[in-house]
């Protein structure tokens, strides 16, 4: 507000001035505005004309603070706004030519930096009024679709585009957002389509679209798997003559995220310190143990693992530390060794050790502290050599401060702990574990596979992946199973795509209750944003961020949808 208001202006407060004294201020500061202040009241002096008396204009007084629409409102019946701050004293003034030049202004800079804006990006944008006119046309959709700014500017963008082919005019007519869609623009072409509704006060006055040409990415992806297929091969045939000093190497992707992980475990499979190994379900903690197993032990060096939800609590003791002949009914005669004796002069893993009793984690602090152990029934104790790798896909430390896992035991295991990031932590990874997995199970089933296509592939990569890589390599040998001529089909992928939750979200439609089409759409849309809100706890910003929509557009809908 105060960059908006005329800064240049006289008060007076001496309400004992005289006509003629007030005539002499008013002339002797002209141009300046002059105000009178009586009390609580102050009043603009003017003239209508050379020679005429002065004239009492009654003015508004407003706070700094106020918004422009309320200055708007109050102009309508005063020629005059007095603008104050915050201890209510006048800082400056505002008449309707005033606020007028100013807006004007203020709108030039407006667009000019928006036309900057879009002479800046590469990416394809346009802008279309209610009645499909093409306000907005850049560069970059000059070059994704070879139609000039001057042809289109202006005109109906259905006089250059099949109408089943404007994504744009679904947008248009039911005011529905589109983020990250596959079009088919034209027959040689496909783009991914962001798009919104443009709305003023709740009307729709049109719509935004932005366009990101993906055909060649397409045919580099056909491409990619195409040299995915040969390096297979080439891999295979590879790993027959050479071996590798590396064990990592067995550990498929490149994205960032796994590649700080896995220098992590370099790092401390130099050393002999215990390791804890963080990470969910499926990301491969194994195989990571290893590989640290390989870099830290002889080539011989035995490697024992031991998953520990999945032995009975009562047989615990006797798996981890064997057993004597006749230790108990039913055991072998000639006794059995455990896992902590075979594990000798190797890596004893303890998978899942949050699921370890609570009576096993005191002997199990006792074997590391000391390295000994004595079996079931046993009398002579026994020395342990072995290095220790836990694995776990629990908090473990809120199970410590719930009673449920000994505090000694967690510091003495959490000596360097390294955390697997699930899959969805890394997107980048998934195409080449998509290919790797889709030819190695291609081979073993002797099924050929001609590719798979962008569009499975967009889903795949929008998968959550609960089940991380055991579950993505669960989904492609289904996919291969269920193939028929060696394509591959979205309708065997075993999770809801995104086509499908809007069938069964639609299923509302089917409903025979006399509401129009709109207010089915607006019952749909309400029931979306309401479910997204309650995620976030009414976190509006973060709503809108998950909707793929801007805050502004998130508020008209909600007041739209009386939604409070």
């Amino acid at each position: 507000m105060e960059q908006m208001i005329n800064k240049d202006f006289v008060l007076l407060h001496d309400n004992s001035l005289s006509e003629d004294d007030l005539e002499i201020v008013v002339e002797k500061e002209y141009p300046k505005c002059v105000f009178l202040q009586s009390n609580q009241n102050i009043s603009l002096l003017s003239r209508l004309r050379e020679g005429e008396g002065i004239r009492y204009l009654s003015c508004k007084n407003i706070s700094n603070h106020a918004e422009i629409s309320h200055v708007l409102e109050e102009l309508k019946d005063y020629p005059c706004i007095i603008v104050s701050d915050n201890n209510r004293q006048p800082i400056g003034y505002l008449t309707s030519r005033e606020l007028s030049k100013k807006l004007y202004t203020s709108y030039q800079y407006l667009h000019t930096y928006i036309e900057t804006i879009l002479d800046t990006i590469d990416e394809s944008c346009t802008v279309v009024d209610r009645d499909k006119n093409v306000l907005v046309w850049t560069k970059g959709a000059e070059q994704v679709f070879s139609v000039k700014r001057e042809e289109i500017i202006g005109k109906p963008i259905t006089d250059f585009f099949r109408m089943d082919r404007l994504e744009l005019l679904n947008t248009l007519k039911d005011g529905t957002s589109v983020y990250h869609n596959q079009h088919k623009a034209r027959d040689n072409q496909v783009v991914l389509i962001n798009s919104n509704p443009v709305y003023c006060d709740e009307d729709m006055i049109g719509a935004v679209v932005s366009e990101t040409d993906i055909t060649s990415q397409i045919k580099l992806n056909k491409e990619l798997y195409n040299a995915s297929e040969r390096l297979f091969n080439l891999e295979k045939e590879v790993s027959k003559l050479t071996s590798t000093n590396d064990p990592f190497i067995k550990i498929r992707g490149n994205s960032k995220p796994l590649q700080r992980t896995i220098n992590k475990f370099k790092k401390a499979a130099s050393t002999d310190a215990n390791i804890l190994i963080d990470g969910e379900s499926g990301v491969g903690k194994e195989l990571f143990a290893k590989a640290v197993h390989s870099i830290r032990e002889t080539e011989n060096a035995p490697f024992v693992a031991i998953n520990c939800g999945a032995i009975p609590e009562a047989l615990f003791e006797s798996e981890i530390f064997g057993y004597e002949k006749g230790a108990f009914s039913g055991a072998d005669t000639k006794g059995k060794k455990g896992k902590v004796e075979l594990a000798k002069n190797g890596t004893l893993l303890l998978d899942e050790i949050g699921e370890m009793p609570l009576d096993m984690q005191v002997k199990m602090l006792r074997l590391l502290q000391e390295n000994k152990f004595y079996s079931v029934g046993g009398t002579k104790e026994k020395e342990g050599d072995f290095r220790v790798i836990a694995a776990t896909n629990q908090d473990l430390l809120s199970m410590v401060k719930e009673g449920k896992f000994r505090e000694d035991l967690y510091y003495r295991l959490n000596v360097v702990s390294i955390e697997v990031p699930p899959l969805r932590k890394r997107p980048e990874d998934i195409i080449e574990l998509t290919h790797y997995y889709l030819h190695e199970v291609s081979i073993k089933y002797n099924q050929p596979i001609h590719g798979i296509s962008q569009k499975v592939m967009q889903v795949m990569l929008k998968y959550e992946w609960p089940g991380n890589i055991r579950e993505l390599k669960n989904v492609v040998e289904r996919l291969v199973v269920f193939s028929e001529n060696g394509e591959i089909k979205m309708d065997d992928l075993p999770f809801e795509t995104d086509t499908a939750k809007r069938t069964n979200n639609l299923s509302i439609f089917h409903e025979s209750n006399g509401r129009s089409l709109n207010e089915k759409l607006q019952e749909v849309e309400k029931e979306v944003i309401l479910k997204e809100l309650e995620k976030t706890d009414g976190n509006k910003a973060v709503c809108a961020e998950n909707l793929h929509i801007t805050r502004a557009t998130l508020y008209n809908r909600l007041k739209k949808l009386g939604i409070n």
